[in-house]
């Protein structure tokens, strides 16, 4: 729905240098996050995919990206120091459910001076025993990744809801600029014609 709507009224822009179409401070809300989505499923690239599933799950450093740091070790050796912040939510959580402080990041200041992660903030929080999630992301590609975003932030809900046994509750995402480069347009295109109902 975001990329049929960023495609219908989104305003052209430039990012990175790459011509591009936005919509500013998206707020998407999915109700039933899941990490497996039959329209994901059909459509999605499988080199993409595993591209990022590997940033979210392998702890070297991402080439395409300048050798940045990959979410993974972001999350689970936080400026490779041994900090694991999905361990700490989730201890966090355990120790305190009505908490709203079990909040991390991705964004390493002393490192990231070139690259910036797309996703940079992650606060879990319990409302009646259900997990709910709250993303902030600077930008998100929904031409490309943005699908695949949204896929391993729910896989981390749902791990974090296993360690703390709770049930998953909503996923929020708050997108500065929610885009399409240009040069996805065709792609998108056929994507959507083959989902009027979006």
């Amino acid at each position: 729905m975001v990329s049929a709507r960023i495609m219908e009224s989104g305003r052209n822009g430039v990012y990175d240098k790459l011509a591009m179409r936005e919509i500013l401070l998206a707020t998407l809300h999915i109700a039933k996050p899941r990490a497996r989505d039959e329209i994901i499923d059909r459509y999605a690239d499988d080199t993409r995919m595993a591209w990022m599933h590997a940033n979210f799950g392998d702890r070297r450093v991402v080439e395409a990206l300048s050798d940045a740091d990959s979410y993974a070790t972001r999350l689970r050796d936080c400026a490779r120091a041994g900090r694991d912040q999905i361990q700490w939510v989730c201890q966090r959580l355990l120790v305190d459910p009505s908490t709203r402080s079990a909040t991390i990041t991705t964004f390493q200041p002393l490192t990231d001076t070139t690259y910036i992660p797309c996703v940079s903030l992650l606060d879990f929080f319990l409302v009646e025993g259900h997990l709910r999630i709250v993303v902030y992301a600077h930008s998100i590609d929904f031409g490309d990744f943005g699908d695949r975003r949204v896929v391993e932030l729910a896989e981390l809900q749902d791990e974090v809801a296993r360690a703390i046994s709770a049930p998953i509750d909503t996923m929020t995402m708050i997108i500065k600029s929610a885009h399409i480069y240009d040069t996805d347009f065709t792609y998108m295109r056929e994507v959507l014609s083959a989902n009027p109902n979006v």
